[in-house]
């Protein structure tokens, strides 16, 4: 997909100049005469960058620029500033409200598709660097030869090559949001974001603006669809998105339109969707927590990530890149597996999938000694891990310590242990959790918040 370009001027003739040599260079360009046409064209379409005229007649180029910095968007969309009669204190003010960078009229086209180039490539690599970043914080790549991943291999890059949404299932851990990189990485939009975002931080009050994006006179704030504009939107959880958010949804993705909240007008979506979950969405729908439309329109395009018990053939390879990716990133010794070390893991049932084994090999790194990892360390590896009804057991150990302490620490000492205790029973599910305790699920997201709950930590 081409980068968008919005070019405002108020000169005729340079607008049309500036679309005509940008669109040769292959830019979609959008042109604005001022301020207000400017702010119009934002509302419909997020630019990938905007060249900047400073003297305008209704509102000049800085006050509009400081007007989008204090929406925090400037960061997302580089702004290139143009004038004739600049100064250098103009040029300093502009590159402190965000500005990249500053080019005097009359314009050298050179010189111009130069810093348009640069500026994009910044950004891009800004993008790229924040992808790295939560890359290097998954499970794994999307590795193995097992027949199980040469086929799921093979789906996803078959899907990828669609626009529809794509709904990926699999047990808590399995790598789902490895195969949507994996999905992303292989499909047309693969030079767009990726944007991963947790179905878990919606379910406040802000989860419509988080999501759609919001307007408040001129402020605009770009939601979660829009900052993945040209590229992908990965939603976690999606069997915890709130009702309302569902309906909106729904119809974002089957009109390719949506609303931003407190909006007018419409803004198309250019984001490919793939949802996740580690739970049944017909077993939600039939229960009501789910809607139906929301259910049958995601699925169209399903992937299922198979638990590691059943591709147990890769565990070397698995291995192999948890060792090297902790031993880069941790900063821990390189140790290796002997074969009867491996041959004690594919033992194991490993019901925390890839998850669980990127724990153990770092807690084998940390402790262990020399450079080998042998079966007895394995065994004790694993034998130190929580074993079942551990958790319960534990909570009333604390429900025990509490009785000496005042009503309300003792009360948030109960809750944290309760809370825990259930939602490690029900594999992290915090919907699931609600359902059982009678909590209505926004409230319980709150209160694991109050209480310091960290769920991925609790089931990981």
């Amino acid at each position: 997909m081409n980068p968008q370009l919005l070019v405002v001027d108020d000169e005729p003739d340079i607008r049309e100049l500036l679309k005509e040599i940008l669109e040769d260079e292959g830019y979609d360009v959008h042109t604005a005469q001022n301020a207000e046409e400017a702010r119009q064209a934002r509302r419909a379409r997020r630019a990938d960058l905007t060249l900047l005229d400073i003297w305008m007649p209704d509102t000049d180029g800085i006050t509009l620029l400081k007007e989008w910095s204090e929406t925090h968007t400037v960061d997302a969309s580089p702004v290139i500033m143009m004038s004739g009669h600049g100064t250098v204190e103009t040029a300093v003010e502009a590159t402190r409200l965000g500005a990249y960078d500053f080019i005097e009229k009359p314009l050298s086209m050179a010189k111009l598709l130069l810093t348009v180039r640069n500026a994009l490539a910044a950004a891009q690599l800004d993008r790229e660097n924040r992808c790295l970043r939560q890359e290097m914080r998954s499970v794994a790549r999307l590795i193995g030869k097992s027949p199980p991943m040469e086929a799921l291999r093979h789906q996803a890059r078959r899907v990828a090559a669609h626009g529809a949404p794509i709904l990926i299932t699999g047990e808590a851990g399995s790598g789902k949001t490895t195969l949507a990189r994996f999905i992303h990485s292989e499909g047309s939009r693969r030079e767009g974001p990726f944007s991963r975002v947790s179905v878990a931080a919606l379910a406040n009050d802000d989860g419509d603006n988080a999501l759609f994006g919001a307007e408040d006179g001129e402020q605009i704030m770009y939601g979660a669809l829009e900052e993945a504009n040209g590229g992908t939107l990965f939603l976690e959880d999606i069997a915890d998105l709130p009702p309302s958010l569902q309906a909106r949804l729904f119809g974002a993705l089957d009109q390719r339109i949506f609303q931003r909240v407190g909006g007018v007008e419409p803004v198309a979506l250019d984001t490919h969707v793939i949802v996740a979950t580690s739970r049944s969405l017909a077993d939600e729908v039939r229960a009501g927590h789910f809607r139906a439309d929301l259910f049958y329109l995601v699925q169209v395009l399903p992937l299922k990530v198979p638990p590691l018990r059943e591709h147990l053939e890769d565990l070397p390879e698995l291995l192999e890149y948890c060792v090297e990716t902790l031993t880069t990133q941790d900063n821990l010794p390189y140790r290796r597996f002997t074969v009867a070390a491996q041959n004690r893991l594919r033992n194991h049932p490993w019901s925390g999938n890839i998850r669980e084994l990127r724990n153990v090999v770092q807690r084998l790194l940390i402790l262990g000694d020399g450079t080998q990892i042998s079966a007895s360390d394995v065994d004790r590896a694993l034998g130190a891990q929580p074993l079942p009804g551990h958790s319960a057991a534990q909570s009333m150990a604390n429900i025990e310590l509490s009785l000496e302490l005042p009503l309300k620490e003792a009360r948030e000492k109960f809750e944290r242990a309760y809370f825990e205790y259930h939602l490690r029973e029900s594999g992290g599910s915090v919907g699931k959790v609600a359902n059982l305790c009678g909590v209505e699920r926004t409230h319980l997201y709150r209160k694991l918040r109050a209480l310091g709950i960290n769920v991925k930590q609790i089931t990981g």
